[in-house]
This record gives structure tokens, sequence and C-alpha cells, in this order.
């Protein structure tokens, strides 16, 4: 009977209690242990419910990883130093991706290549989902205002060079960044890229 009771869920709260299940499973089983007959009996519902929605476990454990980052956001206030709004949003970010979320996309690779993706149409479908701002435009439009940076210098590649470098960082060491590694990515690499200043016009 509960299980019936459970089954009759619809909409948004059903969704919430597999996507729930599921990371539940994620984080107690791991991404290989993944099964959408493990999620179905812990949400209480039936593998046809799962599905309708997610056709196969990667697309349920993308969907999983995006609920989680959106209840998790990530929030930098105006610190009135775009070094500091950088560097506070490279160590809260390295914060959020702990091990087992990096071992979780680590997982998932096989599978995505299977399915002719990847890590990157897997991070811009995650994009596309979540509701958070992007917090590193807010924090641009900010410097751009202060006078802190050229506009002109920011191509979307130079925009994106903070987090992608954290990111491989991340990936590649299956640590939390270090102070230096952060200090190295904002000091020697991306404010000389954009800084208004010609430093040409010094050497």
């Amino acid at each position: 009977m509960k299980a019936d009771k459970i089954g009759r869920r619809r909409g948004v709260q059903l969704e919430d209690a597999i996507l729930d299940a599921a990371w539940a499973e994620l984080l107690e089983r791991g991404y290989p242990a993944l099964t959408l007959e493990g999620v179905a009996k812990r949400a209480g519902t039936s593998r046809p419910v799962l599905y309708r929605r997610w056709p196969n476990r990667t697309a349920l454990a993308t969907a999983a990883l995006g609920r989680h980052i959106a209840q998790n956001p990530i929030v930098v206030p105006d610190l009135g130093s775009v070094r500091d709004e950088i560097c506070l949003l490279l160590r809260r970010m390295s914060d959020r991706a702990r091990p087992d979320m990096v071992r979780l996309v680590f997982d998932m690779q096989k599978d995505l290549a299977d399915r002719h993706s990847n890590l990157a149409e897997m991070r811009a479908h995650l994009r596309a989902q979540s509701v958070e701002s992007d917090v590193m435009q807010t924090i641009l439009a900010r410097a751009i205002d202060r006078g802190e940076i050229a506009a002109a210098r920011l191509t979307p590649r130079i925009v994106s060079l903070p987090t992608d470098l954290a990111r491989h960082e991340i990936l590649m060491t299956f640590d939390a960044l270090s102070d230096e590694a952060i200090r190295e990515i904002v000091d020697e690499v991306f404010l000389p890229l954009v800084s208004p200043r010609d430093r040409r016009t010094l050497s």
C-alpha cells in the first residue's frame, strides 16, 4: 500500500524523489553500481516511470548531479576587488567539487563516449538545466564598472579560463585547489590577460 501511494506522486514531487534517490545511490554505491532498478526501489516507484524521464543511467546521473549543483549554488558577494572575487569563486568551486563528485565525473566518461558524448557536452547540458546565475559574468561586470579590467579583452575563451583551469586542476589531482594554485590562475594567467593597461608599452 505504501509503495502504491508513493507511486501516485506526479510532476515535480515525483521527479525530486527520484533524483534524491539517484543521488543517494551515487553517494553510497558509486556510478558503476548505479541501476535504474535500484533507484526506482529506493524512490518507491517503478523502472518504467524512470525510463519515461531518463532513458539510461547516464542521463539520470547527470540530472541528479545537476540538481545537487542547483541546490548548492555558488554566491560571490561584491568584495570591491576582481582579484578577491575570482579567488573566492575558485575556492568555493573547489569546496563544492568533493572527491566523490570528481570520481562520479570520471566514472561516467565511458558511458558518455559510448553515446557519442563527452564531458564538455555534459557540462553544457548542466548549465542549460541549472537556474544558477553566471557568477563569473557578475564578477566581471562589477570589475568593468570599477575599471579593473578591459571589457574588449573578454573573449569567451578568456572569460571561462579561470574556471576551466580550476576544473582541470581538480580533475587531474582529485584534490581541493591549493591557495597557490588559485593565486597562479588568477595572478599569473587571468589578470594579465584582461588588465586595462597595455603591458606591452612597459617593456
